[in-house]
């Protein structure tokens, strides 16, 4: 089984590539970010077409998450209320992030994290706050769901080793020492990095600024991740970052990864 994460900064802008990608590569889930498109806006028929069902949950202009499937997904829930309930989420589901199903025996959870614009901002307050729920949530989800596979836009760099230059990684957004922790707070619920289980090295990234080259140059960042419930690390057969669609015309940011597992 194959589960694929791709933040497509806007899936109205990026449809065709990401048709392009799932002919050459026919995963079994592909969960998308930064969809930016309200539910009935979604351009679901070319992936229907493919033999895809989908799952979308978004909203005008930005953040947006999705759930495209070979076969329909079971238990989908959207958002943190359905799990941890209003009164602990206060108003985080206002900003569609979260959407979660079962293809087989493993839960898919699909996350867009918040940015958190600058250090010390509301923005990066939220983010904070976010992901202390995401952590509850994941305490809740994994007694129902043992294998489970979190995956999405994180925008967060763990460590040293995802980052091009981590000179100045203590100022920068994605990169302190509070969102790190926080990340290693989710983590520790139960959960392991796929990518890291096949490959130890730096210079692995999965987004690249617009600016500066940043591409061709391999500035980037690993900020896409996949993280496994222990039964699933232990099944995990491969991780790997496709780098050939951010070089195509007009491409996201962000690149394509993908897990794989066996029975």
């Amino acid at each position: 089984m194959k589960v694929a994460t791709w933040n497509v900064n806007s899936i109205r802008s990026r449809l065709d590539h990401v048709i392009e990608w799932l002919r050459a590569n026919p995963v079994e889930v592909l969960c998308l970010q930064e969809t930016k498109v309200v539910d009935d806006g979604f351009p679901k028929q070319p992936f229907e077409a493919l033999g895809y069902s989908l799952q979308v949950y978004g909203q005008k202009t930005y953040n947006g998450v999705a759930l495209i499937s070979r076969t329909p997904l079971e238990a989908v829930q959207c958002g943190f209320t359905p799990v941890l309930g209003a009164a602990r989420v206060g108003d985080l589901d206002a900003q569609r992030r979260v959407i979660a199903g079962r293809c087989g025996e493993v839960y898919v959870v699909n996350l867009y994290v918040p940015n958190g614009n600058s250090l010390g901002s509301e923005k990066y307050d939220y983010k904070l706050t976010w992901l202390d729920c995401l952590k509850d949530y994941l305490a809740a989800l994994l007694p129902q769901y043992p294998l489970i596979n979190i995956c999405g836009d994180f925008n967060i760099a763990l460590e040293d080793r995802d980052i091009y230059n981590a000179a100045d990684k203590a100022t920068h957004i994605m990169a302190s020492g509070p969102e790190r922790q926080a990340l290693k707070a989710v983590l520790s619920v139960g959960f392991r990095d796929g990518f890291r289980k096949f490959n130890q090295a730096g210079g692995h990234f999965t987004w690249w600024d617009y600016r500066a080259a940043s591409f061709r140059r391999n500035l980037g960042w690993r900020i896409d991740h996949h993280y496994l419930s222990p039964q699933l690390y232990d099944r995990a057969t491969a991780c790997t970052i496709d780098l050939d669609p951010r070089g195509w015309d007009k491409p996201s940011d962000h690149t394509p990864v993908i897990v794989e597992y066996g029975e």
